[in-house]
Order: structure tokens, then sequence, then C-alpha cells
């Protein structure tokens, strides 16, 4: 129960990556975290293969005082998530609050819109490597980078790494 008194949000759209969505959020409630699922409307999203996840508060409901951090699953979701100024404004205030943000895959999209990367070292999935780029970041191909309070990973099977960085940098 390493995380027991934490709040985290995870956020979810339409066609999100499975593992990259549920892997994080049971190892958090695994370790005692409150998980709460977060996306532009309160309602059920499909995954890239339709498994359905029913937001538990819309972006307008919540902001970065709600919680110690935010994880974004990839998949092609953050393309529609970093379309909504709620998702991205408590994205950003997380970051500049010095709260863990943690992006793996695609989800690199998010952080870029939220204008966090400039000056940060991250990785992601390789086709969205040159929007890190232009973003600002300084890419490496590695199954995790942390950098401050910036996680991020590239694929489902950096999930592991990508976890355990996350465990670790919500203890603090």
């Amino acid at each position: 129960m390493r995380l027991k008194g934490k709040r985290i949000a995870v956020l979810a759209e339409n066609m999100y990556q499975e593992m990259e969505l549920w892997v994080p959020y049971y190892r958090l409630k695994e370790e005692g975290a409150e998980v709460v699922l977060v996306a532009p409307e309160k309602k059920t999203y499909a995954s890239k293969n339709g498994y359905p996840v029913a937001a538990d508060k819309a972006s307008s409901e919540v902001s970065a005082k709600d919680f110690h951090g935010v994880v974004i699953p990839g998949g092609y979701a953050p393309d529609m998530m970093r379309r909504d100024q709620n998702l991205l404004k408590l994205v950003r205030e997380c970051f500049e609050q010095g709260k863990v943000v943690a992006a793996i895959c695609h989800a690199g999209w998010v952080p870029a819109s939220a204008g966090i990367l400039k000056g940060r070292t991250a990785t992601c999935f390789v086709a969205i490597k040159d929007d890190v780029i232009n973003a600002g970041a300084k890419y490496v191909d590695q199954e995790v980078v942390v950098d401050g309070n910036l996680i991020t990973s590239r694929t489902p099977s950096d999930l592991p790494a990508f976890c355990r960085e996350l465990v670790k940098a919500l203890e603090k």
C-alpha cells in the first residue's frame, strides 16, 4: 500500500490502448491509490478494440488540486484528448505544480499540446517522435525516461518499467 492516500487521474478517450490504460490503473490501485478516470465527458468510451471504460469525472469537473498526478495512456485517444482544453489544463497545471505527469506511447501528444515538453528529455512511440521534438523535448529511445516529474515510455512492452517509475515517483 505504498500509495495509500494518493489520488491519481487516469485520462480516457475513445480509441485508447487497453493495456496502457488498464495496467497502470490496476497497478496504482494495487498500491492503494485512489484512481479516478477523467475524460472530456462523464460517459463510456471504447478502446481501439471496443473495450469500454466509464469516466468517473468529466474534465470540466476536476482540477490539478484534486490529484497527486496524472497518467495519460496511448492509442489514438491522445489525438482527441489534446483537443479538450480542460484536459490540457489539468496536465499543464499538474506539471507546473510539480505533480507527476506520466505518458506512454502516443500519449506524448498531450504533453506536447499542453506545452510542457520544452527543455525536457522524453520518449514516445517512434511515429510521434517528430511531434515531441518539435514541442521542444530531447527525444531518446529508451523504455522509460524520468525527467523531474515527467515520466514517458514508448510502447505497451515498456509498461513494467513505466509502472515501476510511476509508483516510485508518486511515493515521494
